[in-house]
């Protein structure tokens, strides 16, 4: 039989062995946790704040901005009931979305707003799938604290206006979240100067490994923890570090990066490739 052609990578990707290789010593060799103090635990927090560093410089982000979750889903959580949480010591408590967002925000905003008395209101889009910032605008209100709009949509692939609706929200003095899982490998990300307030990834979606996310939070936003313990990531997230994980994320995104123009080629060509066969196939349209 013929391999099997894979055509799901927007649910997820092969691990890069290059990533794997990264990982490897940090479940072998430099297995210690990172929050202690002997010598293994200091190896393991010298790689943990390495990848923390490698992908802030990624992203034109500062290390303290970025937090390693456990995988995007949870990014999309932590920035939403984080904001939320905090912000409703300041009177504000309501979030827009839209209807077209990956279930990670949809379900979030849900419950913010059946069991935390959190006002939601969930922007439709056009045929395209596309949000308008007209309506983002209408929709703002003084209470309004976060506005989170997705970069790219997981099924059919709408971009979004993201710096206009981000620029709309700070107008109004909201913050802006981003899921960007289904954009991290097709966009350049320069976070010190978009109007972009928090930034959810996955690396499992660019040949990453499964288990880790990451969110950017910029310097300065109230987030409260949804998960507590330790008080790792700054108290942001709790619970022991994955060394090994955030050494693979770090790479993943390192190679993105620096290989998105030849990635891009070539999901382009496979595109084209695959629409001209698909009309070739096609019986010719008749003469009526």
């Amino acid at each position: 039989m013929p391999p099997a052609i894979y055509l799901d990578h927007s649910a997820t990707t092969p691990v890069d062995p290059r990533v794997i290789e990264a990982m490897l010593p940090f479940w072998i060799e430099h297995y210690g946790n990172p929050s202690s103090s002997h010598s293994h635990g200091r190896h393991a927090n010298l790689a943990l704040q390495q990848a923390r560093r490698t992908v802030a410089e990624l992203l034109h982000a500062q290390p303290s901005e970025i937090i390693f979750t456990g995988c995007g889903s949870e990014s999309d959580n932590l920035a939403l009931r984080g904001v939320m949480w905090a912000a409703q010591a300041q009177g504000k408590n309501h979030l827009i979305t839209s209807a077209i967002e990956h279930e990670a925000v949809l379900a979030t905003a849900e419950q913010l707003h059946h069991h935390f008395g959190c006002e939601l209101t969930i922007l439709d889009v056009d045929q395209y799938g596309r949000v308008s910032p007209a309506d983002v605008e209408a929709a703002m209100r003084p209470t309004t604290a976060l506005v989170s709009i997705m970069a790219a949509n997981n099924e059919i692939g709408t971009l979004q206006p993201i710096l206009e609706i981000g620029e709309i929200a700070h107008r109004h003095g909201a913050l802006f979240h981003t899921d960007a899982i289904q954009a991290t490998s097709f966009t350049a990300w320069h976070m010190a100067e978009m109007p972009i307030d928090l930034l959810s990834l996955a690396p499992h979606k660019f040949y990453g490994p499964k288990g880790v996310g990451i969110l950017y939070a910029r310097k300065g936003v109230g987030l409260m923890a949804s998960q507590t313990g330790g008080g790792q990531e700054d108290g942001r997230r709790a619970g022991t570090s994955n060394v090994p994980l955030a050494v693979g994320a770090a790479v993943a995104l390192e190679l993105a990066t620096a290989e998105r123009d030849s990635h891009i080629a070539h999901c382009r060509a496979l595109r084209d490739q695959l629409i001209a066969g698909v009309l070739a196939a096609l019986p010719p349209k008749s003469a009526s």
